[in-house]
C-alpha cells in the first residue's frame, strides 16, 4: 500500500484536489479540471492498522464510486421509485469500486494545461490536513486509504444517489451519515450514525417506510427522501443512540461478573510490529509489549469475573485491520472494548499518555465511550504520573465500527527515554494494569457512586470476588 503525499503528482492528486475544491477547502482558481472522477487512486489496497495517533489508520475503501459534483442537498429526482432495481443501478454504481490500483505511482506528467496543477503542493497539503482534522482522522496532510475513503465518501449529498442495504460492500458517504442522523432524530433506531448503510439502516428506513404509508423496501430514494423531508424532528433532549447506550448501560448494573471485554493489543502479524526501537543490544516493539499488558490485564479482569477475549495471540500470521477487529469485537457481543497501542515521535521530548474515544469534530461523541477514556486516562495518570495528554474524539475504524463503548489508549512513547526505561519494566506495565482494571469497575458505578480517581485497591476487589464465589 503506498500512501501519496506532498511532492508527488499526477491523475491522482488532480481528483484529490478536485474533491479538496468541491469542499471548499481548496481555492477552486488552483485546482485542475478532473473529468469523469470514476476511478480512485486506492482501490484494491489493504490497509493495515494504524502505528499512532498521527499515523493514517487502516481502512478499506468505499465501494461507491465517485458522486457527481453537488455542494447543497440535492433535490431528489422522481424519474424512479426507491425500490428500483434499475434506478438503483443508474444512480447509485455501488459495485464498482475505485479501479486505479493504489499501489500505482502518480504520472509525472499530464496532458493538458492543468498538468502543472497536478502536484500535492504545500496549498494541498494543508487542506488534507483540515479535512483530517474535520473528520477525526489523524491529521499527517498524507491520504492514505482511510483519508480517500472519507474524502470519496464526503462527495455524496443526501439525494444524489438512491441509497440501499448492499451485500457484501455497502454503501458509504456524507448522504449515508445524514440519513442515519435524520433517522436518529426522528426516533428510528438506525445505529451508531457511522455513514455505512448497513443492515440496521436498512431497517430503520423500512420502518419509517411503513410508518408513512410507503413500501417497507428498506432503500432510500426519491420518495422516502420526500417524506423525509415533510416530517419534523421528534426526540429532543440528547442524541437518540446515546441515550440509548447510556440506558443500556446503567441497566446492567455494577458487577462486573459475567460482563464481556475484548482487549486489543496492536499491531502483531507478519511484519506489523508498530513502533520499533533498538535499545542497545535489544529492540523493544510496540506489538510485544502492549501484547504482554493485554495479557496481564486479561488474567486480572478474569479474575474479576468477567469474560476476556483478545483480538489476537503473540504472533499471528497475519495482520488485521481495525475493520476486522471491530468485527471480531462485535461478533463476541462485547460490552467493552479496550485497545492498547503505543506512540512515537521525532522529538525524543515528546512523552505521556493519550486515550481516545469515538468521535467527530462537529461535536458528534460516544458519551459513554468519552467516559470510559475519561477514566481510563485519570486512573493511569494518577497512578504512573505518566505525562497527561488527555483524551481526544477520533473516527478511526476501530472506534466508529464497534457496537459498543470503545477507546483505545496510548500507553506512552517509545521513543521517549523516560516513557521506554517506565515501559519496559514489568512492574510498571503491572501499574497500568491496575489502572485500567480501576477504570472499567468505575465505569459500572452509577455516576452518583462515583469514587475519587486512584482510591480503588484492585486487591482488595480481588478478594471482594473471591469471597463471593466462595
Amino acid at each position: 500500500m503506498r500512501a501519496i503525499r506532498r511532492g508527488e503528482s499526477g491523475p491522482a492528486v488532480a481528483e484529490i484536489r478536485s474533491i479538496l475544491v468541491e469542499l471548499e477547502l481548496l481555492a477552486p482558481e488552483s485546482a485542475p479540471v478532473v473529468s469523469a472522477p470514476a476511478a480512485g487512486p486506492f482501490a484494491g489496497s489493504s490497509p493495515s492498522a494504524a502505528s499512532s495517533p498521527a499515523a493514517t489508520s487502516a481502512a478499506s475503501p468505499s465501494a461507491a464510486s465517485s458522486p457527481p459534483a453537488s455542494s447543497s442537498l440535492a433535490a431528489p429526482s422522481s424519474a424512479a421509485p426507491s425500490a428500483s432495481a434499475a434506478g438503483l443501478s443508474a444512480a447509485s454504481p455501488a459495485s464498482s469500486s475505485l479501479a486505479a490500483p493504489f499501489s500505482a505511482a502518480p504520472s509525472s506528467s499530464a496532458a493538458g494545461p492543468a498538468a502543472s496543477l497536478d502536484v500535492f503542493d504545500e496549498a494541498t497539503e494543508r487542506a488534507v490536513r483540515a479535512f483530517q482534522q474535520s473528520r477525526g482522522i489523524g491529521v499527517d496532510g498524507i491520504v492514505g486509504a482511510e483519508t480517500w475513503q472519507a474524502l470519496d465518501g464526503a462527495r455524496w449529498k443526501l439525494g444524489a444517489r438512491t441509497l440501499f442495504h448492499s451485500i457484501p460492500s455497502a454503501l458509504v458517504g456524507e448522504d449515508v451519515h445524514a440519513l442515519q442522523e435524520r433517522l436518529l432524530e426522528m426516533g428510528f433506531d438506525s445505529g451508531r450514525a457511522d455513514g455505512i448503510y448497513g443492515a440496521r439502516t436498512a431497517r430503520a428506513v423500512a420502518q419509517f417506510q411503513r410508518e408513512v404509508g410507503l413500501t417497507p423496501d428498506g432503500s432510500c430514494g426519491p420518495q422516502t427522501l420526500n417524506a423525509l423531508r415533510r416530517l419534523g424532528r421528534k426526540v429532543v433532549g440528547g442524541r437518540p443512540q446515546w441515550l440509548r447506550e447510556a440506558e443500556a448501560f446503567r441497566q446492567s448494573g455494577p458487577n462486573l461478573i459475567g460482563k464481556t471485554i475484548v482487549i486489543d493489543p496492536g499491531h502483531g502479524g507478519g511484519d506489523d510490529l508498530g513502533v520499533v526501537v533498538p535499545d542497545g543490544p535489544l529492540r523493544w516493539t510496540e506489538a510485544d509489549l502492549v501484547y504482554d499488558v493485554a495479557t496481564r490485564l486479561e488474567g486480572r479482569l478474569a479474575a474479576a469475573g468477567m469474560r476476556v477475549h483478545l483480538t489476537r495471540g503473540p504472533s499471528p500470521a497475519q495482520p488485521m485491520t481495525g475493520a476486522q477487529r471491530a468485527e471480531l469485537a462485535n461478533g463476541l457481543g462485547a460490552d467493552l472494548l479496550i485497545s492498547l497501542h503505543l506512540d512515537e515521535n521525532r522529538n525524543p521530548d515528546a512523552q505521556g499518555v493519550a486515550t481516545y474515544h469515538y468521535g467527530t469534530g462537529n461535536g458528534l461523541t460516544s458519551t459513554v465511550g468519552e467516559r470510559l477514556a475519561n477514566l481510563v486516562q485519570r486512573e493511569i495518570v494518577v497512578r504512573t504520573g505518566m505525562e497527561n495528554c488527555r483524551i481526544h474524539a477520533k473516527t478511526w475504524e476501530l472506534l466508529r465500527l464497534t457496537r459498543m463503548p470503545a477507546v483505545r489508549v496510548d500507553l506512552g512513547y517509545l521513543t521517549s527515554p523516560t516513557d521506554r526505561d517506565r515501559l519496559v519494566n514489568p512492574m510498571f506495565r503491572e501499574q497500568i494494569v491496575e489502572a485500567i482494571l480501576a477504570a472499567v469497575q468505575r465505569m459500572y458505578y452509577p455516576v452518583e457512586n462515583d469514587v475519587p480517581t486512584g482510591s480503588i485497591d484492585v486487591r482488595q476487589l480481588r478478594m471482594a470476588i473471591a469471597a463471593r464465589r466462595g
